[in-house]
């Protein structure tokens, strides 16, 4: 598995210190998107995603060394108001990104509300269905056996 090793300097102040992370397995990263992750009971399309939870939760499961004296904790991660400091958190969220293969696609998914719109929006882009009217005019031309490709 793939590791990185961050060496952060005295700007960080109380975080300065060696973090290593590592690569975490497919079924880990699938287990943390769906336990952030609501999905309606019927349609099954997704109603709800806590990104920051799901990203917390990566890089919690990325971090498997960091210096003893202000170690980072999930809680510490999520905090609101004790949090850690945000060009910290970004820079660990690229590196576990990186190494856990969260894709910019996925990021912008997690990150989105989800709203028709944008189910339509993202469908179209990913090559989706013909509409039926463009289906059912080729399902006549294909009935009457003539193709412009064959003449």
């Amino acid at each position: 598995m793939k590791t990185e090793v961050l060496e952060l300097d005295d700007r960080f102040g109380e975080y300065a210190g060696r973090y290593i992370f590592q690569e975490i397995t497919w079924a880990k990263r699938s287990r943390i998107i769906q336990k952030h992750t609501k999905y309606h009971p019927i349609s099954g399309q997704v109603v709800n995603s806590d990104f920051v939870a799901i990203q917390a939760e990566t890089i919690w499961a990325s971090l498997k060394e960091q210096p003893p004296h202000k170690p980072i904790t999930l809680e510490k991660l999520l905090g609101e108001e004790d949090g850690i400091p945000i060009e910290l958190g970004e820079l660990f969220s690229r590196i576990a990104n990186k190494l856990c293969g969260i894709t910019p696609e996925e990021q912008r998914f997690l990150s989105e509300p989800c709203e028709e719109a944008n189910l339509t929006q993202h469908s179209t882009s990913l090559g989706s269905a013909k509409s039926s009217e463009n289906c059912q005019a080729k399902s006549e031309e294909s009935q009457r056996g003539t193709s412009n490709s064959s003449l």
